[in-house]
């Protein structure tokens, strides 16, 4: 009987011993289990700073402090954007180098190129669109209402009827022999409106520059 107690509490205090062992032991999963809701175990690592994270520093933006770096930011965009979406020079037939950065994607193609050239061998009065746009305007300023009226109802009328009945002209004509000169050029799908659009810009102000000069002969060399 004397015995019985000293077993028992021998039994424990092994037990207890080896309870550190058994909990570093222990699972992660199963010492997770037992922590409350919400708890987060440490990381064992401290956080590192933003800036030592990053491998290269952000550098603030320098602003343009003249219009002149202003605008040389802007055509740099401008060129790095069209570069992007165009062939390079070298790619482009007949087109110079330093042309190049004018070509848009709907620009390349020689169905695209005999269309501009055939807008750019002809006056138009769609291209003084916007000086007579100007005029007008100018002219309903004249304090007289039976001067207004007519350029109201009479004069703005006949310039948009001229110009839409050009656009579609020359938007028949330059399918028309578009397809025929490239039957095979994707491109020839909506030039009329390429080429309609291009009639209602001033002819200096045109991009891609025009080739041709008035009355000269559109016709592709290679149809000729």
């Amino acid at each position: 009987m004397t015995g019985y107690p000293v077993g028992v509490f021998r039994r424990r205090s092994a037990s207890a011993a080896t309870d550190p062992a058994s909990a570093e032991s222990a699972s992660p999963e199963a010492t997770e289990s037992t922590q409350p809701k919400g708890y987060t175990p440490k990381k064992g690592v401290p956080t590192p700073k933003r800036r030592e994270s990053e491998p290269v520093p952000r550098r603030p933006l320098k602003a343009p402090e003249t219009r002149k770096e202003a605008y040389q930011a802007y055509r740099d965009r401008l060129d790095r954007q069209r570069g992007r979406g165009t062939a390079s020079s070298n790619a482009i037939k007949g087109v110079p180098k330093d042309e190049a950065r004018y070509y848009r994607q709907q620009d390349l193609g020689e169905a695209r190129a005999f269309a501009r050239d055939f807008v750019d061998s002809r006056r138009s009065a769609s291209e003084f669109f916007l000086p007579f746009s100007i005029v007008i305007i100018a002219l309903l300023f004249v304090n007289v209402p039976m001067f207004q009226i007519g350029v109201a109802y009479v004069l703005w009328p006949l310039m948009m009827v001229t110009i839409i009945a050009e656009g579609v002209m020359v938007g028949r004509t330059v399918k028309k022999r578009a397809a025929e000169y490239f039957p095979d050029d994707p491109a020839v799908k909506g030039i009329g409106m390429y080429a309609a659009m291009r009639q209602l810009q001033f002819r200096r102000l045109r991009l891609p520059k025009p080739r041709l000069k008035v009355r000269e002969d559109p016709t592709p060399r290679r149809t000729r």
